[in-house]
C-alpha cells in the first residue's frame, strides 16, 4: 500500500519533469519565490511537493550536470513520507537529498542534514551549495573545514539562520544543549527545530544512541576515594564478588558483604553510602569493562585517550563521564585530571525525537527494522537500485583458530593482488588491522592501513581503494560515506575484492563491508573469513572457546558456525537492549529537561513576573524553616537571616518579646521582616521594567543552579543504580523514584535560591555602562 502511493508520486515529479525542463535559467530560479507564494496562499506542501522536486532535480542538472535517477526521486518521495530510505551505497543518497531540503527550505524553518562526521558535513555542503544558490535558496555547513574548529555564536547564529544546514549530529545535540544555557536572550542561536534529514541514520541512530551526549562545566570537588576503591576492586573475583554482563557489571551479594566488611560502612546502598557505592562501581567498570588498546590508549603525555573500536579512530579530548575517566586513570596509576560536573545531557534518540519532521538515509536498515520502528517511531523503506547487483557475496568460511583464519584471509588477498584487482580487507577491530598490516609487509605487499584519526585523508584513502592494484587494510565503518570507484582496468580484473576479517558485532556493519564492492552495477565479491577466536567470540563464550581449543575437541563446522553467528546475535541484542535502556534512562531526565528549558525560555523571553511571585516564594520558604525549626536559637536565627534575607541584620528586629514566643509568632516577625526589605528592594529600581529585569535575572540564575546539581546527580545515579538489581531491585524503577524525589528537593533548593538571589544580589553599572549583577 505505502509502496503503491509512494510510487504514484514519484511518478506525479516526473510528470513535472518535462516542464521544469522547459523553463529558462532565470524562470526555473524564480520557481522558488512562485512556489514560496503558493505556500503563503494556503496550499500545503505535499501539495507542491512535485512541482518543488521536479524544478530542484532540473537545477541539480543544469548546476551539478547530474540529474537524479528515478530510484532517487523515489528514494526523495520516501524521505518526504517520513520514512528511513534505505539505499545502497554508490546509489547518490546526497543528491537525494537535495529534493526533501529544497522543498522544506520553502518553508522559511529549520531545515537540517546530519551525518556521521564533519568531513562529509562540509564536503556535501560544499558540493550541493552552487544547486541551492541556483534556486534562491541559502544553504551552509555547520562546521567548520577544520575538524573541531570552533564557531562563535554568531557564526553559529547565522548558519541555523540559513535555509538548509549541513552539520553532524554531535554538533547538533552539543549546539542544543548550549542553546539552553545562555545567560541572555540574544545569546541564543538556534531556530526551533522544524525538519531533519539524517544521512547514514544508522550510524547515527543506533550505533551512536547507547551513550547520552554530556556538557561538563566546573570540576567537582576532587574525590580521594579513587585509589582505595581500584584496590579494593583489584581484590575481587569475578562471578563470587561480581558479574560482567551485557556491556554491565555489578557486585554480588557476597561482593557487597566483602564491601561493607572492607570499607567498615553497615549498608553500602545508604544514602550516606553513595559515593562510596559509586566510586566502587567506577573502578569495576574500569578494570571489567574497558580494556587497553581495545578501548583507550596512553599517549606520550601519559593521558588516557580513548578509542573508537569501530572506526578505528583516536578521540582526542573526548572523556568518559561520571568519574569513570579519572576510574581509568588510576587504574593505570597516572595522575587523575580533575572531574567536572555534568551540567547538560541527551541521547540521541531524545535529539531528534523534538523534530516535527524526521527521516534518514543509510545503506543498512533492514536489519533493524523493529527497533527503529519502536524507538523512532519510522517505517524502513527500501529503495531498488539503479542498476542490478551485480556483486558476488560468497560463503563465510569457519575456522577453528585465529592464525588458520588470517592464513586463508592472507592467501585469499594475495591471489587477488597478483592478478591486479584492488583488495579491500576490512577487520573488526584496530588491532586485527594491524595485524593484518604486518603480515602483507611480510610479504613485500604495498598497502594502506586506514585506521586513523583524521577524517579528511580518511577519505582520500578511501577513495583509493578501488584503484587497480590498490590493497587497503581498514576498520569496519572507516571511510563511510565516501565511494570507492573503480580505477582504470579494475572493473575488467572483476572490481573491488572485499574480505571480511572477523565476525562483526552486528550484521549492519558486515552489509556494510559487503556494500563496499559493486556500486551502481560494478563488479566485485565479498567474502569474510571468521573463528572461534573472534573478540565477540571470546569475550561472550571464553571458557566454551578455550575447551575446545586447549583441548584439542575437534569442533565441526556447523558447531563452529553455531557458536559464532550466536555470539553475533547475543552481542546484536545486548546491543539493542542498551539503547532501549539509555531511552528509559533518559526520558525520565527529558521530562525534567522540557518543564525547566521551556521556564528559561520564558524568562529569557521577558515574559513577565507576576506581582508579589517573589515575596510569595519568600513567605513559602520561611514557613519551611519555621515548620522545620520551631525553636532556632537567636544565633541560629541570625544565621539564616544573614545568609537568606539581608546583610544589614538588627537582631532588635528579631528578638522576642517575652510573649509571642510561638512558632507562628516566630513567622509573623520573619514575614514582615522579609514584607519591609521586598519593598526597599522594589523601590530601588527606576523603572517596574529594571524590576522585572532584575526579578528575572535571578529566577534564571536559581534555575540554572539547581539544573546543573540535578543533571550531574542523575548521571552519578545511573552509575550507581545498576548494582541495586543484586538487591532484587528494578534499577530503572529505583532510578525513577530517586529522579523523582531529587527533582522536588530541585525545586525547593531553586525556590530558596530565587528569594536569596532577590534579596541579596546586588544590581551595578559598570565604568562603560554595562548592567550586571553581582549574585550572593
Amino acid at each position: 500500500m505505502m509502496t503503491r502511493r509512494l510510487r504514484r508520486t514519484a511518478e506525479a515529479v516526473r510528470a513535472c519533469a518535462g516542464r521544469a525542463r522547459g523553463l529558462s535559467d532565470e524562470e526555473l530560479s524564480a520557481e522558488t519565490a512562485r512556489l514560496r507564494a503558493e505556500l503563503a496562499s494556503g496550499r500545503k506542501l505535499d501539495e507542491l511537493l512535485p512541482e518543488a522536486f521536479a524544478a530542484m532535480a532540473e537545477a541539480d542538472r543544469r548546476v551539478l550536470g547530474t540529474y537524479p535517477y528515478d530510484e532517487q526521486v523515489l528514494g526523495a518521495v520516501a524521505l518526504e513520507a517520513g520514512c528511513l530510505a534505505e539505499m545502497r551505497t554508490g546509489e547518490g543518497k546526497t543528491l537525494t537529498a537535495t529534493l526533501p531540503l529544497y522543498l522544506h527550505a520553502l518553508t522559511g524553518r529549520s531545515t537540517i542534514l546530519v551525518t556521521a562526521n564533519e568531513y562529509l558535513a562540509y564536503r556535501d555542503a560544499e558540493q550541493m551549495r552552487p544547486a541551492f544558490a541556483f534556486m534562491g535558496v541559502t544553504e551552509r555547513a555547520g562546521v567548520g573545514r577544520t575538524p573541531g574548529q570552533a564557531l562563535t555564536n554568531d557564526e553559529k547564529r547565522a548558519n541555523y539562520a540559513a535555509d538548509v544546514l549541513y552539520t553532524t549530529h554531535s554538533v547538533l545535540a552539543f549546539d542544543y544543549l548550549l542553546n539552553n544555557l545562555v545567560a541572555r536572550a540574544e545569546d541564543r542561536f538556534l531556530r526551533d527545530f522544524d525538519f531533519v534529514l539524517i544521512d547514514e541514520a544508522d550510524s547515527v541512530l543506533l550505533d551512536g544512541a547507547q551513550m547520552p551526549l554530556v556538557i561538563s562545566g566546573s570540576p567537582r570537588v576532587q574525590s580521594d576515594l579513587y585509589p582505595s576503591a581500584d584496590f579494593f576492586v583489584s581484590t575481587l573475583r569475578e562471578g563470587r564478588d561480581f558479574e560482567v554482563e551485557d556491556k554491565a557489571c555489578w557486585l554480588t551479594e557476597a561482593g557487597v558483604a566483602y564491601a561493607e566488611r572492607f570499607f567498615g560502612v553497615p549498608n553500602l546502598f545508604a544514602r550516606e553510602s553513595f559515593e562510596l557505592n559509586r566510586h566502587i562501581l567506577l573502578a569495576l567498570r574500569a578494570r571489567s569493562l574497558f580494556e587497553r588498546e581495545r578501548d583507550y590508549v596512553i599517549s606520550d603525555k601519559g593521558e588516557v585517550v580513548l578509542l573508537d573500536n569501530t572506526t578505528g579512530r583516536l578521540l582526542p579530548g573526548m572523556r568518559l563521564r561520571g568519574g569513570v575517566h579519572q576510574a581509568l586513570e588510576q587504574k593505570e596509576h597516572l595522575e587523575l585530571s580533575r572531574e567536572q560536573r555534568s551540567v547538560a545531557s541527551i541521547t540521541y534518540q531524545n535529539l531528534f525525537l523534538l523534530f516535527p519532521e524526521m527521516c534518514g538515509m543509510s545503506g543498512t536498515f533492514a536489519d533493524a527494522r523493529a527497533e527503529l520502528r519502536s524507538v523512532y517511531g519510522k517505517r524502513v523503506f527500501v529503495v531498488p537500485p539503479h542498476r542490478p547487483l551485480a556483486r558476488t557475496d560468497l560463503p563465510d568460511l569457519y575456522f577453528r583458530s585465529a592464525e588458520d583464519q588470517y592464513a586463508a584471509a592472507l592467501a585469499s588477498a594475495l591471489a587477488y593482488h597478483r592478478t591486479g584487482q584492488p583488495v579491500l580487507v576490512v577487520t573488526a577491530t584496530i588491532q586485527d588491522t594491524q595485524v593484518f598490516s604486518r603480515m602483507l609487509v611480510e610479504r613485500h605487499v604495498p598497502h594502506n592501513v586506514l585506521n586513523a584519526n583524521n577524517a579528511y585523508w580518511e577519505a582520500q584513502i578511501i577513495a583509493a581503494a578501488g584503484q587497480r592494484g590498490a590493497v587497503t587494510v581498514s576498520t569496519g565503518m572507516a571511510g563511510r560515506g565516501t565511494d570507492i570507484r573503480l580505477g582504470e582496468g579494475a572493473r575488467e580484473l572483476g572490481g573491488l575484492a572485499v574480505i571480511g576479517v572477523g565476525r562483526m558485532e552486528n550484521t549492519r556493519l558486515e552489509r556494510q563491508a559487503r556494500g563496499r564492492a559493486g556500486r551502481q552495477g560494478d563488479p566485485g565479491s565479498s567474502q569474510f573469513f571468521v573463528s572461534l577466536e573472534d573478540g565477540i567470540v571470546t569475550q561472550l563464550y571464553e571458557e566454551k572457546v578455550d575447551r575446545i581449543l586447549d583441548g584439542g575437541r575437534r569442533a565441526s563446522r556447523r558447531r563452529i558456525r553455531s557458536i559464532v553467528d550466536g555470539a553475533q546475535r547475543t552481542m546484536e541484542e545486548q546491543s539493542v537492549s542498551s539503547r532501549e535502556q539509555a531511552v528509559r534512562y533518559d526520558r525520565i531526565l527529558r521530562r525534567q529537561r522540557e518543564i525547566l528549558y521551556a521556564a528559561r525560555d520564558r524568562l529569557l523571553d521577558g515574559d513577565a513576573v507576576a506581582e508579589g511571585k517573589v515575596l510569595s516564594i519568600a513567605h513559602e520558604n520561611l514557613k519551611r524553616y519555621v515548620r522545620e525549626h520551631p525553636r532556632p536559637t537567636q544565633g541560629e536565627l541570625n544565621r539564616y537571616v544573614l545568609d537568606n534575607l539581608t546583610y544589614e541584620l538588627d537582631p532588635a528586629e528579631l528578638a522576642a518579646d517575652g510573649r509571642a514566643t510561638s512558632r507562628a509568632a516566630l513567622l509573623g516577625r520573619l514575614e514582615a521582616l522579609a514584607d519591609r526589605l521586598y519593598e526597599e528592594k522594589a523601590a530601588s529600581f527606576s523603572s517596574d521594567e529594571e524590576l522585572q529585569d532584575f526579578t528575572r535575572a535571578c529566577m534564571l540564575r536559581a534555575l540554572d543552579e539547581g539544573w546543573v546539581e540535578e543533571v550531574d546527580y542523575l548521571q552519578q545515579l545511573q552509575y550507581a543504580i545498576t548494582s541495586r538489581g543484586t538487591a532484587q531491585r528494578n534499577p530503572l524503577f529505583e532510578y525513577s523514584r530517586e529522579a523523582y524525589r531529587s527533582f522536588h528537593d530541585m525545586e525547593r533548593t531553586m525556590m530558596e535560591a530565587i528569594a536569596r538571589n532577590f534579596f541579596l544580589a546586588e544590581p551595578q553599572v559598570t565604568s562603560d555602562g554595562t548592567r550586571t549583577i553581582l549574585f550572593p
